[in-house]
């Protein structure tokens, strides 16, 4: 057993993906999978199983890639207290809501990258969780504070929520003064049975026998809904007010608080890479409107 098959190791960990960690590493992917292989038979486990989603761990695996992380960690450390020039480095995978993710993560990407040239990014940008114990990614941005798991959790940011509509859409209706004139109207929001988390049930807030007339499991898709005329939306803030064309509807009578929850895979919380990135998300959203 040597280090580089530990590094390989650690790069299908990433990237579960055979053919394209192959390719990243410029290697065959047949190469790859023979060293992976060596390696098992070198410590006499299996240490994945391989599936149609790819290479993903067994416990065994799960304990050597611990194992492995906390060592190219220290290596990381070595090295930074040994040349200046050298700064931390490595992937790092993050899976986020698409609303904040497109709207303000995406975007800071620029910035961190400007600091952190040698270090690279997965951002998992969807409409839905991503599996930090599961390992899809190595921290995540959340809805809800987990309650299982070995992850390390922190809170982030509050944000708020408001009702939104266009010109376009309002001219010609009657105004709209309290929440029970929104009846008449057509309102947008997610589908009930495809909601994965309790807190996007918004519309239960301002009307709670109302079920939305169009409806999207994507924020993005019901903002473009909004922006077209279609009807009224519940949206975050810090997503509506980058639109100078919305409204916001009942803002003295309504508005909701949402909170945001970073939670980071106890076995690579402490990389110097996860530790820069956390603190880079804490600062870039801890002021939401």
């Amino acid at each position: 057993m040597n280090w580089d098959d530990l590094r390989l190791f650690l790069d299908v960990v990433r990237q579960p993906k055979l053919e394209q960690t192959a390719l990243k590493l410029n290697i065959d992917a047949t190469t790859l999978s023979r060293r992976l292989k060596r390696l098992e038979a070198d410590l006499g486990t299996t240490l994945f199983e391989r599936t149609r989603r790819g290479h993903m761990l067994t416990p065994a695996g799960e304990d050597l890639a611990k194992r492995v992380e906390n060592m190219e960690s220290l290596a990381f450390d070595i090295a930074s207290q040994n040349d200046g020039d050298l700064g931390p480095s490595g992937r790092i995978r993050i899976g986020v809501p698409e609303g904040v993710g497109t709207t303000i993560i995406a975007p800071a990407l620029s910035e961190f990258k400007h600091l952190y040239s040698d270090i690279s990014v997965d951002l998992i940008a969807s409409s839905g969780f991503v599996s930090v114990p599961k390992r899809e990614a190595d921290m995540s941005l959340l809805l809800t504070r987990p309650s299982a798991g070995r992850m390390k959790v922190r809170r982030l940011s509050d944000y708020s929520l408001g009702l939104f509509g266009t010109n376009k859409y309002l001219k010609g209706t009657r105004p709209i003064k309290t929440p029970q004139d929104l009846h008449p109207h057509t309102l947008i929001g997610y589908v009930d049975d495809l909601i994965y988390s309790s807190t996007l049930r918004y519309l239960s807030d301002l009307l709670p026998d109302r079920t939305p007339d169009l409806r999207s499991t994507s924020i993005n898709a019901q903002l473009e809904m909004v922006k077209a005329g279609a009807g009224l939306a519940i949206l975050p803030l810090f997503l509506a007010r980058q639109h100078p064309t919305l409204l916001e509807i009942l803002p003295g009578t309504f508005r909701l608080s949402r909170t945001f929850w970073l939670a980071v895979h106890e076995d690579v919380a402490a990389l110097k890479r996860n530790r820069l990135m956390s603190d880079f998300l804490g600062s870039k959203l801890h002021r939401l409107p």
